[in-house]
């Protein structure tokens, strides 16, 4: 699978250096935007994150970028926050009420653990690159745009984003639209 990426990616070439915002000064360094520490997740989330056997066990054990992406390919299913049955919210009202995923914990999802681990890994300009315009699994290309949005610069989704939106492969976000997701994500910015 590994080599299936390197040659799709050399294929792409140079149009795989325009994508996101000029690096500048920068060059193959990602600014962090926010939290150095918390990649500005929500509490609850990353606190479910640091906790979870899977995180602390199987994830610890990955030391490079190509064994994360590869336990993206296998494992994640889906990219919501919590596995799904895994949260108790009967009885909660308004944006607690099972809606947001704020209100009450559960089983944190495999794609969450993973982009955090990503997280941990400082990746470069060209490894964020490598996930977005991944040709094996809509889950890679969305933990990509995932990590995107929340460790860049606000001003930078735009570029980040542009020529993405009409993915149609993209994985659904709690039953939401990839596409609309994105497009209301960019209007915000």
């Amino acid at each position: 699978m590994a080599n299936n990426t390197v040659a799709g990616n050399q294929q792409q070439g140079q149009a795989v250096n325009k994508i996101g915002p000029n690096p500048g000064k920068h060059g193959n360094n990602l600014p962090l935007w926010g939290n150095e520490k918390t990649m500005n997740l929500n509490p609850m989330v990353l606190t479910n994150v640091l906790s979870s056997p899977y995180f602390k066990v199987q994830l610890y054990e990955l030391k490079t970028y190509h064994e994360v992406v590869d336990e993206i390919y296998f494992k994640v299913t889906h990219v919501e926050p919590w596995e799904k049955g895994s949260r108790k919210t009967a009885g909660q009202t308004g944006m607690c009420g099972g809606v947001r995923g704020v209100g009450t914990g559960g089983i944190v999802s495999t794609a969450f653990c993973l982009l955090y681990k990503l997280f941990t890994l400082k990746m470069t300009r060209k490894q964020v690159m490598g996930l977005i315009t991944h040709n094996d699994s809509p889950y890679i290309r969305a933990l990509g745009f995932m990590y995107i949005r929340y460790t860049q610069p606000p001003a930078d989704l735009v570029d980040w984003y542009d020529g993405f939106l009409d993915d149609e492969e993209m994985p659904l976000v709690q039953q939401v639209n990839w596409i609309m997701y994105l497009s209301a994500l960019l209007v915000c910015v």
